[in-house]
């Protein structure tokens, strides 16, 4: 380990010291797609996997934002250092984050134990920047106890937070109306704590106990059921019973195959991705540098060619 800590180079050395300047450049590098990026995330990847990773999806207006600073300030109190990931929609004439009340969560402390990154969804689906993957192994090299991430509150493509987070919350408020839709459309099957926020509010016990009532139909292909619990970040209260929440879930996980399976599924998926993302931008460059496969577009412009058989085309070739 020794060894291996002398060859990092500068800004990843600086990371894992805790450095919170450097992590903050990092991340930005990381979002950008900058060269420098590539080598961070390769020399500090062994430092990783350590932590758990905390999703929360929901629809917007749970109040996702003011439950993660609740429950922010408890782990705080407990000594437990935090990386919170918040994922905002793009403005689609900038590309930047939208949501300004992002600004109230940073500027909440200047305790060096929260680090806080508002980032823009840049149009990437899931309701997951595409960077979060690696925002989050950034955070965990830096030595965080823990990492949270709100996706941004996009309904049924929320989902894809099953693809980074180790535990997922589904925030929801009483009087679920389109929200029980959402859930058959996807974050029921993804949710391992139901978390019925703003329970100050009528109808908390109406919405835990129809949660409870589909959490009970059974328990996920993992073993698990998930939780119900109901918060309110204004009063506030039940935040204590979420992160006990949470905690089990994590040892249940930590203390099965669930884990390395989990993992092993997540990466694979990860691997695929980015070779299908760099053939993707490599077959983009060649269909309009190479000669002839211009002539092969242009035969689909003019009717000659279908897309698919266009494509079987290209793939036969690359066997070959």
């Amino acid at each position: 380990m020794t060894g291996q800590r002398t060859t990092l180079p500068p800004a990843a050395r600086a990371i894992v010291r805790g450095d919170r300047r450097a992590l903050a450049r990092a991340i930005t590098a990381v979002e950008n797609g900058a060269p420098e990026a590539d080598l961070l995330l390769r020399s500090t990847y062994s430092r990783t996997g350590r932590v758990p990773i905390i999703g929360f999806a929901g629809p917007l207006g749970v109040g996702k934002s003011s439950l993660l600073s609740a429950l922010v300030t408890q782990l705080r109190a407990a000594g437990t250092t935090v990386g919170v990931i918040a994922i905002d929609p793009s403005s689609p004439f900038s590309g930047g984050s939208v949501l300004g009340d992002r600004i109230r969560f940073e500027r909440r402390a200047d305790d060096t134990g929260v680090f806080f990154r508002s980032m823009a969804s840049r149009g990437a689906s899931g309701g997951v920047a595409a960077a979060t993957r690696d925002v989050a192994r950034l955070m965990d090299a830096a030595g965080f106890g823990v990492i949270l991430v709100e996706t941004v509150g996009s309904g049924q493509v929320d989902v894809a937070i099953r693809e980074i987070a180790s535990t997922r919350v589904v925030v929801l408020v009483p009087h679920l109306g389109d929200e029980v839709q959402t859930l058959k459309a996807g974050l029921f099957e993804i949710a391992d704590i139901f978390c019925v926020n703003k329970s100050d509010l009528p109808g908390s016990e109406t919405a835990e106990r129809y949660l409870s009532e589909l959490a009970g139909l059974g328990p996920g292909p993992d073993g698990w059921r998930a939780r119900v619990v109901r918060t309110s970040a204004t009063v506030p209260s039940g935040i204590p019973g979420l992160w006990s929440a949470i905690e089990e879930h994590e040892r249940f996980v930590a203390g099965s195959d669930v884990h390395r399976q989990a993992e092993r599924r997540r990466l694979s998926d990860e691997i695929v991705g980015r070779v299908r993302d760099e053939l993707t931008r490599e077959l983009t460059l060649r269909l309009e540098a190479e000669a002839e496969l211009r002539r092969l577009v242009d035969q689909v412009v003019a009717r000659k060619l279908d897309p698919r058989s266009a494509a079987d085309r290209l793939v036969a070739e690359e066997r070959r």
